[in-house]
């Protein structure tokens, strides 16, 4: 089983008023599970055009690259201990080049990625380019996305969600490891969608069998846990991720688990994919686990490439 305890965590900091957020669900998660915390910031000094104002740096690209590097990584120590406590902070690490890249890559020494949806655009997290979505197709590791509305304080609630494939399962183990130290219900949830069907009888006769499907699954993966767990199959008749987020919404879950790879294992390719989906939507934080992505020697690759042209 996936152990979530001792975690090593990298914290994706641009200096936003949401990279904080991700800052203070980081030190929930390290409090919770005894992990620690290592706060990352990723720069572009060629292309970076308002000149490192958003660090208060009021520094030049003209000026030297090395007092730069000083006055970001200064900057990013000083944020990051107002928000975390010492016990938990290792070193800043400050790179050079595309941020998704420069995450993605740096992730390989790290168990957990925490970042923001968006960043200093404010308006990135609608866009298919924003770093969030670039790094959640690439990163091999567990990461999880905040809004400046995620609550992790309580941790008393999961949503669990599955399509019945194997990518899917990737995510259980996870969720079983995070329920089973915070004492965390899960409700563990499949979505039969009636657009999918010719008529309502066979949505009805799909859900009957996805409904035995789900109870072995939560007997094969949360047996352990299995009293904390409550198998759904919801029948509605809105795509899967308008059915996630309305749950999200309603049930106000701590925490949504998902895998980011869907039944035909290249929906992390996709706009529409449900995982890229409920991560701009909803205003959980939400827990992504991606088992198709890229391995170590090809993040190092595309970052030493990344460097190049930065």
């Amino acid at each position: 089983m996936v152990a979530m305890k001792n975690p090593k965590i990298l914290v994706a900091v641009d200096f936003s008023d949401l990279s904080t957020h991700a800052l203070k669900a980081a030190h929930i998660f390290a409090q919770r599970f005894n992990g620690t915390i290592t706060p990352f910031h990723a720069y572009i000094p060629v292309t970076d055009l308002d000149s490192f104002h958003y660090v208060g740096s009021g520094a030049s690209p003209h000026e030297k690259y090395g007092d730069i590097e000083k006055m970001l990584s200064q900057r990013l120590r000083d944020t990051a201990m107002f928000y975390l406590s010492e016990e938990y902070l290792n070193d800043p690490i400050l790179d050079v080049g595309n941020a998704a890249r420069a995450i993605t890559y740096n992730a390989k020494d790290f168990d957990l990625v925490i970042m923001g949806t968006h960043g200093r655009t404010g308006f990135s997290r609608f866009l298919m380019g924003s770093v969030t979505e670039k790094v959640l197709r690439m990163c091999n590791k567990p990461m999880i996305t905040v809004t400046s509305s995620s609550d992790l304080d309580k941790f008393s609630s999961l949503l669990v969600t599955t399509d019945m494939s194997e990518n899917s399962f990737h995510a259980f183990p996870y969720a079983n490891s995070i329920a089973e130290i915070t004492k965390s219900k899960i409700d563990l949830v499949h979505v039969v969608s009636n657009e999918q069907y010719f008529d309502a009888r066979a949505a009805d006769q799909t859900a009957r069998e996805r409904e035995l499907e789900l109870e072995k699954l939560a007997e094969k993966y949360f047996g352990n846990i299995r009293q904390q767990v409550t198998p759904q199959v919801i029948i509605g008749n809105k795509a899967p991720h308008e059915e996630i987020q309305k749950l999200a919404r309603d049930k106000k879950y701590n925490l949504l688990v998902i895998s980011s790879v869907g039944r035909t294992g290249l929906d992390y390719l996709m706009m529409g994919s449900t995982a890229s989906h409920v991560v701009r939507s909803v205003r959980n934080a939400v827990f992504i686990i991606n088992p198709r992505g890229i391995s170590d020697d090809k993040a190092r690759e595309l970052h030493y490439q990344n460097q190049k042209n930065s």
